[in-house]
C-alpha cells in the first residue's frame, strides 16, 4: 500500500538498497534460515514482553530505528512516528537528519523519543560535542553514534529515480553545523581518500566522545566481533549490530547472521541490539534468542506512516508486538528472559 502511495523518488529513498541489493535480500533470508524450537505445556501465566533497557522501561523489546527526512512519507513526519512509539510503549531513535526540530518531536512523543542518533560531524570533535549537548538539553537520554556509513552507499534505485530532497525537506537540526572547506583536488587525487578521509572518526574519537558526552553513547553499525570489542573498550554503553538495512555496503552478511558472534565477543559487558530485515514478530523472537536485548524496526514503521500517519505507524508496532506474544506463547516462553539460544536452530 505504501508503494502505491509514494512517488518514485521517496519510494526509492525508503525501499532502495546499495548495489545489487544482495545484502538487503540476505537480511531477509538470514531470518528464514533460523527455525524455532518450541517447548510445550509450560506455565505461561503472568508473562509479557516488557523489558528494561538502559534505565528505560519498554512494553516490548522494540525501538523505531533512526530514519531521515520522514516528512517525505507523511506531513507530520517524525512527530507522527513519535506519537506512534509513545502509544505502543516502544522506544524511538530520532535521526539527526530529521526534517523536524528535535524539540517538536520530543513534545509530540511526550518525551518518548529518548535516543538521538548522530553521525560524527565533519568539522570535528567540538562540532560533534555541540550536537550531543543540544540533544541532552532537549531531553534525550542517550546518543546513538552511527559508524557504518562514513559515506553513502551506491544506491541504484535513487540514481535511477534521480531522487533529490524537495526544497522544503532539510536536516533542520544540522542547519548551523560548521562544514569543512576542502582545497581543490589536484590531478590524481581522490575526493574520498585525499579529502573526506581526513574528517572521518576513529576509535580514539569514539572513546573521547564516550568520556566527554553528556549522555551515554551507543555505537550503531557494528558487524565484526573485533569492532564490538573495540567499542566496549572505548566505553560505549551498548552496541547495535546493523548493516544499515542493506543501504551502505552491498555484499556483507545478514545482520542476524553477524549477531551471535558479536554477542559472544561482548559477553554481557553491554547490551547488544540489532536491526536490518525484521518484518515479523517471529523475527524479533529469533533475534532475541540469538542474544539481542532489543531490536530496531525501520522500513515497516515508515510503510505504516505512509499509509495512515501516526495511526498507521502505531498499527505496525502493535502488530509486531502481538506477533511476538503469539510466538512466545507457542514457543513456551513466558518472558523475554526465557528466550534463549536453545529456542532456535540454525539451518546452515
Amino acid at each position: 500500500m505504501a508503494a502505491k502511495q509514494l512517488a518514485i523518488g521517496p519510494l526509492a529513498f525508503l525501499n532502495g538498497s546499495a548495489g545489487a541489493g544482495l545484502t538487503q535480500r540476505a537480511n531477509r533470508l538470514g531470518f528464514d534460515d533460523i527455525t524455532i524450537s518450541p517447548r510445550v505445556l509450560r506455565d505461561l501465566r503472568g508473562g509479557g514482553t516488557a523489558i528494561q533497557l538502559l534505565n528505560q522501561s519498554l512494553k516490548s523489546p522494540m525501538l523505531v530505528a533512526p530514519i531521515a527526512y520522514q516528512t517525505l512519507f507523511a506531513p507530520q513526519g517524525e512527530c507522527a512516528t513519535a506519537m506512534a512509539a509513545a502509544a505502543q510503549g516502544a522506544g524511538m531513535v530520532l535521526s539527526c537528519q530529521s526534517a523536524t526540530h528535535m524539540a517538536k518531536v520530543q513534545q509530540a512523543g511526550e518525551g518518548n523519543a529518548t535516543w538521538f542518533q548522530m553521525y560524527w560531524q565533519a568539522a570535528g570533535r567540538a562540532a560533534t560535542l555541540k550536537l550531543a549537548d543540544t540533544a541532552a538539553a532537549t531531553g534525550f537520554s542517550a546518543l546513538v553514534l552511527t559508524v557504518d556509513a562514513p559515506v553513502n552507499g551506491v544506491r541504484d534505485a535513487e540514481i535511477t529515480a534521480a531522487f533529490r530532497l524537495p526544497p522544503d525537506v532539510t536536516a533542520v537540526n544540522l542547519m548551523n553545523a560548521p562544514q569543512p572547506e576542502f582545497a581543490p583536488l589536484k590531478s590524481g587525487e581522490s575526493l574520498l581518500f585525499d579529502r573526506v578521509a581526513s574528517c572521518l572518526p576513529n576509535w580514539d574519537d569514539v572513546a573521547w566522545l564516550c568520556h566527554n558526552a553528556p549522555l551515554p553513547v551507543i555505537v550503531k553499525g557494528v558487524q565484526s566481533p573485533a569492532d564490538a570489542a573495540l567499542a566496549v573498550t572505548a566505553g560505549v554503553r551498548a552496541v547495535i549490530v546493523s548493516n544499515h538495512g542493506g543501504r551502505v555496503l552491498d555484499g556483507v552478511p545478514a545482520a542476524i547472521a553477524a549477531l551471535p558472534a558479536v554477542v559472544d565477543e561482548v559477553q554481557g559487558a553491554v547490551p547488544v541490539l540489532m536491526d536490518s530485515g525484521i518484518r515479523r514478530g517471529s523475527d524479533i523472537f529469533k533475534a532475541l534468542a540469538l542474544g539481542a536485548s532489543a531490536v530496531l524496526i525501520g522500513r515497516p514503521v515508515m510503510w505504516g506512516l505512509v499509509v495512515n500517519g501516526a495511526q498507521g505507524a502505531s498499527h505496525v508496532l502493535r502488530m509486531l508486538r502481538d506477533e511476538l506474544e503469539v510466538t512466545m506463547v507457542l514457543a513456551g516462553c513466558r518472558s523475554i528472559a526465557d528466550i534463549t539460544r536453545d529456542c532456535v536452530h540454525l539451518k546452515r
